[in-house]
Formats: structure tokens, sequence, C-alpha cells
């Protein structure tokens, strides 16, 4: 059984078991969260919304709250002795799919 979820603008396709990776969530860490904009559900038969499946949703226990790798960012203008060097880090939830109902 897979669920299609969205959260932060992004769609995953999870199972019951998987760990995750999702945009920063305001939840602490082994609290659980409810997703409910589950736009498919596959089990018996394949369930897709419109937009959302209805009464479906996805719980999943908050694993840890951090931040990604640096990345940096060089911003440069030829001819004018400009440059800036900025780093970057994405914070994340990390979460690990309980279970799937719908």
């Amino acid at each position: 059984m897979f669920a299609i979820i969205e959260t932060g603008g992004k769609q995953y396709k999870v199972q019951e078991g998987d760990i995750i990776f999702v945009e920063k969530l305001n939840v602490a860490e082994e609290e659980t969260v409810t997703f409910d904009r589950v736009l498919a559900v596959s089990g018996d038969s394949f369930v897709a919304g419109t937009p959302t499946v209805a009464g479906a949703t996805v719980t999943a226990k908050v694993l840890k709250n951090g931040k990604g790798k640096k990345i940096y960012v060089l911003k440069y203008k030829s001819k004018k002795n400009e440059k800036k060097k900025i780093g970057h880090r994405q914070p994340y939830t990390r979460v690990q799919i309980e279970s799937i109902n719908g």
C-alpha cells in the first residue's frame, strides 16, 4: 500500500515504514504529524483525488529537525570588482511514515 502526499509544495510517494526528508515543519521531535493532503491512495484499488482523497490521512513520527549541507552561491559582476559569496543551509524535518488511512 502506498500514498502520494503533498507537503511544503512538494509531492512524495510514501509507504509504511519509509523515512523521508520534507520541508521544515513546526513540530517537535518524537511527536506525530498528520498529513491530510493525500493526492492518491493505493491499496486493494487505486483511488486518485480531485485534487485530494476525501477522508484519507497519513500519520508520521518526527525523527529529527535539522539543516542540510551548506551550499555556496557566488554573485559576480565582471569589470566592476564586485563579488559576493553567500552560504545557505536548507532546514528540513525527517519523518517516518507510521500508517496510511484511506
